[in-house]
């Protein structure tokens, strides 16, 4: 809620240099004091992560020039961070028909706490730079990983599952949209058998989808320069989503001298004096590949599915207040979830949380369906008419429209039907005939029922 080193709020599109303290504006005589939630969300996330906490944690500044910091330097943790030599194991889909679960990891080399810099707003018209330091100063959590990817969709999708972390844990939103999560993307490429090449980093991506996309660029716009007897430059670069390209910004060729130095009036961070490990690992919630596997063995759902209950925000929740509510089983459950549900919060670009229709409203219709009240035909047209009118309930619907099952014997019996053409046996015939019945009846004949009429009058 409060900066890392300041008691100024943390909130994203405040007035501009509303949230900004003496120490963030760096007025002498301010001295910064550590927040002490970010240290515990550190620690939590290195737990989830499966990392060494160190006991000791040290400060540094880093000396740049931050047109929108003021102190001129970022208060970080250069030497010893918070949390090291940690493991995330994250799954894509794969494969031909991209249904096969593959499962991979990448090493985190280390979580450190640092700052963020200020904005800087270029006005062109008047051709000046307006600075706002709400941002400065607002606690940021790097984690550096290892260079364990080798494309794109495995970078997306290991911060994808970060990000499902980070939510599961409290510890960040993780809103790429609001700048609570960004990625740089560190990019070489190398014959096999060789040394690695010459790495760009590409910075601040905001979206995994442009994560993937900035990374198969970067590797084949520097396999198209070696193999045309070029030199990968060492550069700092930025991606275009118009384009699809990455960009230049500045190079790295004369190596950055940051001018490290301890922090001088922060003393050395004791972790365990301010966090109790096993208190913290105790409020592990569930992550989300512990969720997945919960899906699979608990409900008999495929694999690829799970995914995609976990992956978006609240859809799990949903599914299993529906399971709950209704006699129908979890793999009927998850279907319409994945296709009536999904297909229209899609179509109308909705929340799970903004759906006209609650979980209990689709237990209703697969209730009425698992009760032999409506066809399941019927069932996809009142949950049509629940999505238009959320305030009705399925049974209104059903009683309102006409829309309950015939199930009466004698008024099946009165419709006409041709059934000399299929004395003979010809089951595609019957077919046939079932689909006039349930035609005429608009859907809402019983299938057993008609069947059992046919094959008595057919035989």
């Amino acid at each position: 809620n409060t900066k890392l080193f300041s008691g100024s709020q943390v909130g994203f599109q405040a007035p501009p240099n509303s949230l900004v303290s003496f120490f963030d504006a760096s007025l002498p005589g301010t001295l910064p004091v550590l927040n002490r939630r970010c240290v515990e969300a550190a620690v939590m996330t290195g737990l989830a992560l499966n990392c060494t906490i160190n006991r000791k944690s040290l400060f540094d500044r880093k000396h740049y020039f931050y047109a929108d910091l003021p102190a001129g330097y970022q208060i970080t943790q250069q030497r010893l961070p918070i949390a090291v030599d940690g493991t995330l194991t994250y799954s894509h889909l794969g494969g031909r028909k991209r249904n096969e679960v593959v499962t991979k990891s990448v090493r985190i080399k280390q979580i450190q706490l640092e700052q963020d810099s200020g904005k800087s707003l270029h006005d062109d018209y008047r051709n000046q730079t307006l600075i706002d330091l709400n941002r400065a100063g607002v606690g940021l959590m790097e984690l550096v990983m290892e260079p364990d990817m080798s494309c794109g969709e495995e970078a997306a999708a290991a911060v994808r599952e970060m990000q499902l972390i980070l939510q599961a844990l409290g510890t960040c939103q993780g809103n790429m949209a609001e700048g609570q999560l960004r990625v740089d993307a560190n990019v070489s490429v190398h014959r096999p058998g060789d040394p690695w090449g010459i790495r760009t980093e590409v910075k601040n991506i905001n979206s995994a989808r442009n994560l993937a996309r900035a990374i198969d660029y970067e590797i084949q716009r520097q396999m198209f320069v070696l193999e045309s007897g070029g030199t990968v430059q060492n550069e700092t670069r930025s991606f275009d989503g118009k384009t699809g390209h990455t960009i230049p910004m500045r190079d790295k060729e004369g190596l950055q001298d940051y001018r490290f130095m301890p922090e001088p009036n922060l003393p050395p961070l004791m972790v365990y004096e301010v966090v109790v490990l096993e208190e913290v690992r105790e409020r592990l919630p569930e992550l989300p590949s512990v969720r997945r596997q919960r899906l699979v063995e608990t409900y008999g759902i495929l694999p690829e599915h799970s995914f995609t209950l976990v992956n978006e925000d609240g859809l799990m929740d949903y599914f299993e207040a529906v399971v709950r509510e209704t006699k129908a089983g979890p793999r009927k459950v998850i279907g319409w979830v994945m296709n009536e549900l999904q297909g229209l919060l899609h179509q109308q670009n909705l929340s799970v949380s903004q759906s006209p229709i609650s979980p209990q409203a689709l237990a209703q219709i697969l209730n009425l369906q698992e009760n032999g009240q409506i066809s399941s035909s019927i069932a996809k047209q009142v949950f049509q008419e629940l999505w238009k009118t959320p305030g009705k309930t399925a049974q209104q619907i059903v009683k309102e429209q006409d829309l309950g099952m015939v199930n009466d014997i004698f008024m099946l019996l009165l419709f006409p039907l041709q059934v000399q053409a299929i004395r003979s046996g010809n089951k595609k015939v019957l077919n046939k005939l079932m689909g006039l019945v349930q035609k005429e009846t608009k859907g809402r004949a019983d299938p057993v029922l008609v069947r059992a009429i046919l094959e008595q009058k057919t035989s």
